[in-house]
């Protein structure tokens, strides 16, 4: 019996030492739990720039559309029927190229004729000068009267008229027999054969084609007034290249030079016309097409730029948050300018030397809070796209 209740409490001990251990891990877990909960955690990390002054170009954005420098609607000289059409429609010609044939025999009949015409005139003009002389001679020996005499010097002059008239009829009918090839004036872009083999070209009216050329090619757009004194004013100072975008399309983007400013402005709208020039080698760039023009308006020696990113609204006004010297995000107020690239231009609220937090801003949960900053480079005005500073959207 005695062994029996040995071996029971032996059996209670096994079965309350395991309990007891895990009692005393539960115990150790909690603690450690309510320490760890105890502890701030670390300061957030943000990235943040030193804000330097630096020059910048400001510009307005207009739109314009892409012209060809020389047009050209090509129209017969003669009338005639068309023989042959000797070029590609849409195909790059040169000067001077053959583009139509009228049929030639019309023209070279008229030529033929005109050549006689005048073999004729030549050979009544030998005969009148030879009557001339002799009635001059026979008017020195008395044998002819003055009146016969004058008679033959002026059937003379009249035939040397005729002469002249022979070959000015020649050179006209050459000249219609050389028109009857029609070719390119200017090297460009031929467009649609308006008229095709077999129809009847009439001269002066039957449109045959048209003519652009495409390099370099034209930009005209028009600013309003005030910045277009203004950009006159910086352009004058040297500022002459203008950045260009085709089509809305971000990868048709070109630098092109201003070479014209019109004179006076359109009263009717109030602004001033200007040109740019593009060079267009491949002629990828075709006459009609949309262009968004940047013209520099204003130059900023010591101009203030920040990551659109960090800039927060709140209703109508605009902050970002500045690093104190205790790594203390705070909020100050700014007032934007321009846009530049991914940058815009602060007129108010921020000095060379502020850091500025550009990413992790949505880790500042309230003015004051402490952060971790890294400091991360300052994008330039080089490294901008476009590198001119748009209008503030």
């Amino acid at each position: 019996m005695g062994s029996l209740n040995q071996s029971a409490r032996s059996t209670s001990c096994r079965g309350i030492i395991p309990l007891l251990l895990i009692m005393a891990l539960l115990m150790g877990c909690e603690a450690k739990s309510e320490e760890a909960a105890a502890a701030p955690p670390p300061p957030p990390e943000v990235e943040v720039v030193n804000i330097a002054a630096q020059p910048i170009v400001l510009s307005e954005s207009f739109t314009g559309r892409v012209e060809a420098a020389e047009t050209v609607e090509l129209r017969p000289r003669v009338s005639g029927y068309i023989e042959e059409v000797a070029f590609e429609e849409g195909e790059l010609v040169e000067e001077g190229d053959l583009l139509f044939q009228i049929d030639p025999r019309p023209y070279q009949a008229r030529v033929g004729a005109a050549q006689a015409e005048l073999a004729q005139a030549r050979s009544q003009s030998v005969q009148a000068a030879s009557e001339a002389e002799r009635a001059r001679v026979l008017l020195g020996r008395q044998a002819i009267s003055q009146e016969v005499h004058d008679q033959r010097q002026a059937a003379l002059s009249s035939a040397r008229a005729m002469v002249n008239a022979a070959e000015a009829a020649l050179e006209t009918a050459e000249l219609d027999l050389a028109y009857t090839r029609i070719t390119a004036p200017v090297s460009g872009r031929a467009g649609r054969a308006m008229v095709t083999r077999g129809n009847l070209a009439n001269a002066d009216q039957s449109l045959l084609t048209t003519l652009v050329t495409i390099d370099p090619i034209h930009v005209y757009f028009e600013a309003d007034e005030q910045a277009a004194f203004a950009s006159h004013a910086l352009m004058v100072d040297g500022e002459s290249s203008l950045k260009i975008e085709l089509g809305g399309d971000q990868q048709r983007q070109y630098t092109g030079t201003l070479d014209f400013i019109d004179n006076r402005l359109n009263p009717g709208t109030g602004t001033l016309q200007f040109r740019a020039l593009l060079a267009n080698a491949d002629g990828r760039i075709r006459p009609g097409e949309f262009a968004r023009v940047e013209v520099p308006i204003a130059r900023l020696e010591q101009a203030l730029l920040v990551d659109r990113k960090a800039i927060l609204t709140d209703q109508d006004r605009r902050y970002v948050y500045v690093i104190d010297d205790d790594n203390r995000a705070e909020r100050r107020q700014v007032a934007t300018g321009r846009q530049m690239g991914e940058q815009m231009v602060i007129t108010e609220g921020l000095s060379p030397g502020d850091r500025v937090i550009v990413n992790g801003v949505q880790k500042v949960f309230f003015p004051g809070m402490q952060v971790s900053p890294q400091s991360v480079a300052t994008a330039s005005v080089e490294d901008a796209q476009p590198t001119l500073a748009a209008r503030e959207e």
